[in-house]
């Protein structure tokens, strides 16, 4: 019995970005009772050469709505890349919500064979399920877990729990 790439996609970013916006309420909860600036977590990062919290979301945003349009051959909604709230990450988050609204299992049928070019210079080129299985899901999930880490980092009272939804 195989799994559809529907399955495989659009619930699983989904559940992320449920996770990613519980992040939001307990971070924002935490900045209130510890009287943190919200500017603070949302421009925090673990390293100085890794994206912020905001560029965390904006990238598990776009590896979302990147995938599908790869696989279904067509364009994403083009975002700003410019959140510096915990307000604009959530209309981000919600924005990406609705482009995956848009997809039926039966418009991600047959996708599996499709010749998918990662993205960048590698030049590599992956099958649909492949492409899914070995660099979306966890891109997407890389992100989805850095920015969790970020905020852990940063003193806030997220757990496993948060993460797995």
């Amino acid at each position: 019995m195989s799994i559809s790439i529907y399955r495989l996609t659009v619930p699983m970013f989904h559940r992320g970005l449920a996770s990613l916006k519980t992040y939001l309420d307990k971070a924002e909860a935490f900045a209130r009772e510890k009287n943190v600036d919200p500017a603070i977590l949302v421009a925090a990062r673990l390293a100085p050469d890794m994206l912020s919290l905001s560029g965390q979301y904006q990238r598990a945003s776009d590896s979302a709505k990147f995938t599908l349009a790869r696989l279904t051959g067509t364009d994403a909604p083009k975002f700003e890349d410019n959140e510096k709230t915990f307000d604009e990450l959530r209309e981000r988050l919600a924005k990406t919500e609705a482009y995956l609204a848009t997809f039926s299992a039966q418009a991600l049928e047959g996708v599996e064979g499709r010749q998918i070019t990662l993205p960048g210079s590698s030049g590599i080129v992956l099958p649909g399920d492949e492409y899914v299985t070995t660099f979306a899901l966890p891109n997407f999930y890389f992100h989805v877990a850095t920015a969790h880490a970020i905020l852990r980092n940063q003193g806030a009272p997220i757990g496993k729990r948060d993460y797995l939804g």
